[in-house]
């Protein structure tokens, strides 16, 4: 078996050089990194995880909790993106992935769950922070990174910039006429919270007034319940002009509904989605929504989780805003 000593010798470098430049680490020149990796790749190098376990105890496996609570699972395209920027950065730094999807239960004891794996780390992408099992988990010596949710503890947040993006989609929703603007929103979160609240204060800012009945409750990436809040939107006798989805995915509930009604968005109706999935960009017209930086997203928190498990000494809480782009799409009707 070929090990670190035998590229060393034929590099003709020392066991330390071969080590770092096979981890990619910044004390060695990009050419130097270049020349070992290829030589330990033609010698058929292959590291030896268990050796690596002991001499580091560590794993090099991070877990991933994801709580599915309408079954999309990760075949929803904003989860999907932030995925492959997790795997990319994880690949890159010589970690695996282990997915725990489960569904929400107050009970689960996420810590031992964490423990008998024995995951370096763990990446918190949807759950009910204020469950006991999360919260637990996130205050113990286990190193985690959650999305859209900040302990203020030992522990990395990644946030989606909700100011950016719902002051873009609102000012543009106004620009073009809109004043009878309607909010489906997702259930009650911070990520809600702050949402639905910037949306309130720039209309408020416009001098526009959103009555109690253009605020409807759904869940987040469920075409279902945004069905039914349409419906209910619509019904009112002084219907609004546009609607705000909780999300993309969500926003495709909508449009059945509004395809049953012979409404076409941009046309008769106009409605905006949150996430940027490349599926309804593909919609004619497409949908009007804001990006979410997914990919970025996903490589800011196996980042800020591998920096935790491989400096914890020196490592502070980080809470790190990623911004995202409005897209304009065409389902926004100018009044």
């Amino acid at each position: 078996m070929v090990t670190l000593k035998d590229i060393a010798r034929e590099c003709r470098v020392s066991f330390s050089t071969v080590s770092k430049a096979l981890k990619g680490s910044s004390e060695i020149s990009e050419e130097t990194i270049k020349i070992i990796q290829s030589k330990a790749a033609e010698m058929g190098y292959h590291p030896n995880l268990a050796a690596r376990t002991l001499r580091t105890n560590r794993t090099s496996n991070i877990g991933v909790i994801f709580e599915d609570k309408t079954g999309s699972g990760f075949q929803h395209q904003y989860f999907a993106k932030i995925i492959s920027g997790l795997q990319f950065v994880a690949q890159e730094k010589g970690y695996d992935i282990t997915f725990t999807s489960q569904k929400a239960s107050t009970s689960y004891d996420y810590y031992n769950h964490v423990k008998g794996r024995n995951f370096d780390g763990v990446v918190i992408l949807s759950a009910d922070f204020n469950q006991p099992g999360i919260t637990t988990l996130v205050q113990s010596e286990i190193p985690t990174v959650t999305l859209d949710y900040f302990y203020d503890n030992n522990h990395t947040a990644i946030m989606s910039d909700n100011q950016k993006g719902m002051t873009e989609l609102t000012e543009y929703i106004i620009s073009n006429g809109h004043t009878k603007i309607s909010m489906i929103h997702g259930e009650d979160t911070l990520v809600t919270q702050e949402r639905k609240q910037i949306f309130i204060d720039i209309c408020k800012a416009h001098g526009i007034s959103i009555p109690d009945e253009y605020f409807c409750q759904a869940l987040y990436h469920d075409p279902i319940t945004s069905s039914e809040a349409t419906n209910i939107l619509l019904s009112l006798p002084a219907p609004p002009t546009c609607i705000i989805y909780p999300d993309d995915y969500s926003a495709l509930g909508g449009i059945r509904v509004l395809n049953s009604k012979n409404l076409v968005p941009g046309k008769d109706i106009s409605i905006a989605g949150y996430d940027g999935i490349m599926l309804t960009s593909m919609m004619i017209p497409p949908l009007t929504t804001y990006e979410q930086n997914g990919v970025e997203i996903g490589k800011a928190m196996a980042t800020a989780l591998i920096q935790n498990i491989e400096s914890s000494d020196s490592y502070t809480s980080q809470k790190i805003s990623i911004t995202g782009r409005l897209l304009k799409g065409g389902t926004i009707l100018k009044l």
